[in-house]
């Protein structure tokens, strides 16, 4: 034994160099297999943003592309497509090449069975062989299209998160529609455009949701309805889908110079429109009925969800307000012209912020910045220097451009990289049918109802025209994308898509043949206008043309507009600009401290300039007389029968709220007017 014992000690050591070295192996085994798993780490990431680089890439050369068409298109004078129909063909192009010229990158993806919990989770944490994996939600898959998710890594990556629109691309179109508003006739037609903006977009919203509920149950009695579809999401998709973007029709009649006013209301309604149906689109999302049937009517809930679009409309425009103002005033008192670069950046971001405060405080960012938009243009766009308003001016009409066209190209990239379109042709034709009848039903009941209080009518072609022109487009989509979770909601993106396509290609593209085929004028010059008839205005003594155009645009302004003016002129625009009075010659004198504190030194600098250049045509307020019937009114508000009409100065001009009305309106370039008195009374006002 003992014998034995001796012959196997040697290899003892053997044994204990055999174990000692398979667990070696094991450990240089298990660091190169840790070594490769970080190799492959590295090179998907790698992938990943190479990945993320070309399909930027592809954006920006769509809009290379985009542009060098439009180009040649101006060149050529071709007007039948637009930009943005040239951006989504070229979008289709890349969506096809990417859907069916790529290869599948990736088809690991394994379904796991969670079927004890009772809702879905945000962020999942996945535990692979002792190492945890990070995992975020896309969105529900319907059980039939488990096996059919996408494997296309390239298609992946240039399906952008909706969020991307709303905080991004959206703030800089909406901003710059109210910057870049031409307020002369925008006010001259005020109250139509907020009536066909708020009414006539609640009336579209009601009346196309009705008709798509009745569009739903025929689709549930044929059988193809597979999911549900409630009468809340028919109202969402009608709130929706009556966001007009006439973006097309507006470039041909601002490039044809058509008539000012037509271009004037349908501009008016496409900027506020927009507002209205994404407040419209949070009211209904916010109905919620008490009781177990939570999509059932509930007068409770509806006139809780009236509310909530009142006060989150109010509580946006109050914040775009504020904000224009605080910007105005910060401009104001400090020194920042003498740094225009840091002028510029200054009111860039405090425009961009309006939007992403107000969603922060659960308003809505779209109608703050509108609001901030046209505020800076009042107010701000006053103090900056030369430089920063160019620069201002040139940015944003930079920026809409290119979030425009980067949209409009998406829409074309979505119709093949969307991996949950839901196309039903009994919902599209409805919806098409729909759209057509809710217009209708906006434009013509809305125009004979304001042309009973107008005196300028508006004209059965231009009905026919401001009908034709309701085309769909970024805010429409922008909606749309926004929550594609349920069945309802893709079949509405999906139907919305095929919209925005038709009208912006056909619609769009008949422009040119309808301004024709209505007789509509053209090649019209911004500031002119029909010529007077005596019912509307009479000019008892004038200076000629130039002035009876000025006194147009001043009386035919809203009344609602006009109302606020006085006040505006006189308080607002000293206190937040350097232009108008100074408050220590309209505020009482007991004010006479805080007046001197918020009036700038150069109001008074602007007082004297305009006294010496202007001292032959100065006019008081009293000297100017307006004859109406038997009343004389003048200019300081006394009024008294029908006596002598006016005082025979020979220096004279207009008040000075009568050349802040002109200049603000951008009626006349100058603020002085020829020798002579000029009698002009409006008989009634616009709407």
């Amino acid at each position: 034994m003992a014998e034995s014992l001796r012959r196997r000690l040697p290899l003892l050591p053997l044994l204990l160099l055999a174990a000692g070295g398979l667990r070696a192996a094991e450990r240089s085994g298990g660091s190169s297999s840790s070594a490769m798993e970080e190799l492959a780490t590295e090179k998907e990431a790698e992938e990943s943003h190479r990945q993320d680089s070309v399909s930027l890439l592809t954006f920006i050369l769509l809009l290379t592309l985009t542009i060098l068409t439009i180009w040649l298109f101006k060149h050529r004078r071709v007007r039948f497509l637009h930009e943005t129909g040239l951006a989504m063909i070229y979008g289709l192009i890349v969506g096809v090449i990417l859907r069916y010229g790529t290869p599948s990158t990736s088809g690991h993806d394994k379904p796991f069975s969670c079927s004890q919990e009772d809702r879905p989770f945000t962020t999942l944490l996945v535990n692979v062989s002792g190492k945890f994996f990070e995992y975020t939600l896309k969105g529900e898959i319907s059980p039939g299209k488990i096996h059919n998710v996408e494997q296309n890594d390239m298609l992946r990556k240039v399906t952008f998160d909706p969020e991307v629109f709303f905080n991004i691309l959206l703030p800089p179109i909406i901003f710059h529609a109210g910057y870049s508003l031409k307020k002369r006739h925008f006010f001259r037609n005020l109250g139509s455009i907020l009536a066909y903006a708020f009414l006539g977009t609640a009336v579209s919203c009601f009346i196309i949701g009705n008709l798509m509920y009745g569009v739903v149950k025929l689709m549930k009695l044929v059988g193809q309805l597979s999911d549900k579809f409630y009468y809340t999401d028919c109202l969402l998709f009608g709130a929706i889908i009556s966001a007009t973007d006439p973006v097309t029709v507006l470039a041909i009649f601002n490039e044809l110079h058509a008539d000012v006013d037509l271009y004037a209301l349908l501009f008016g309604e496409s900027v506020l429109n927009d507002a209205v149906a994404i407040v419209l689109s949070s009211s209904i999302v916010a109905y919620q009925p008490t009781g177990e049937n939570t999509h059932a009517f509930d007068a409770a809930a509806f006139f809780k969800s009236v509310g909530v679009f009142l006060g989150i409309f109010s509580g946006s425009f109050m914040m775009g307000a504020v904000t224009g103002v605080v910007t105005a005033l910060v401009t104001k008192f400090t020194k920042l012209h003498c740094f225009p670069l840091l002028e510029t950046a200054l009111f860039f971001l405090m425009s961009w912020s309006t939007f992403l405060l107000a969603e922060a405080c659960g308003f809505t960012g779209v109608v703050a910045v509108l609001f901030c938009g046209i505020t800076q243009a009042h107010y701000t766009y006053n103090n900056l220097s030369v430089e920063s308003r160019s620069r201002t001016k040139q940015l944003f009409e930079v920026l809409h451009f290119l979030a425009e066209n980067f949209i409009f190209s998406y829409m074309g990239l979505a119709l093949f990289t969307f991996q949950k379109h839901i196309f039903s042709p009994v919902f599209i034709i409805g919806a098409f049918v729909a759209i057509f009848l809710g217009r209708a039903a906006h434009i013509y009941p809305l125009s004979f109802l304001l042309n009973l209080g107008r005196r300028h009518k508006i004209s059965w072609s231009f009905q026919h025209m401001m009908m034709f022109s309701g085309l769909r487009g970024a805010m429409a989509f922008a909606l749309a994308i926004r929550d594609t979770a349920t069945y309802s909601h893709q079949m509405m993106f999906s139907t919305t898509l095929l919209i925005v396509f038709f009208t912006v290609w056909i619609v769009g593209g008949g422009t040119t043949p309808m301004l024709s085929w209505l007789n509509i004028r053209v090649g019209v010059d911004p500031d002119q206008d029909p010529p007077p008839t005596n019912d509307s205005f009479q000019v008892l003594q004038g200076d000629g043309q130039d002035s009876a155009q000025r006194n147009r645009t001043k009386q035919e302004s809203a009344w609602l507009f006009r109302l606020w003016y006085s006040f505006d002129h006189n308080y607002l625009k000293p206190i937040l600009t350097h232009s108008g009075p100074p408050l220590t010659t309209t505020l009482p004198s007991w004010c006479g401290l805080i007046a001197h504190c918020l009036t700038s030194p150069q109001v008074y600098d602007n007082q004297e300039q305009l006294r010496e250049e202007d001292s032959d045509f100065i006019l008081n307020d009293g000297d100017l007389t307006v004859t109406y019937g038997d009343t004389t009114i003048t200019a300081n508000g006394s009024s008294g029968p029908h006596t002598a009409t006016t005082n025979l100065d020979s220096r004279r001009t207009k008040s000075s709220s009568e050349e802040a009305l002109e200049r603000d309106l951008g009626a006349a370039d100058h603020e002085v007017t020829s020798r002579g008195t000029r009698l002009v009374f409006p008989l009634e006002y616009n709407a």
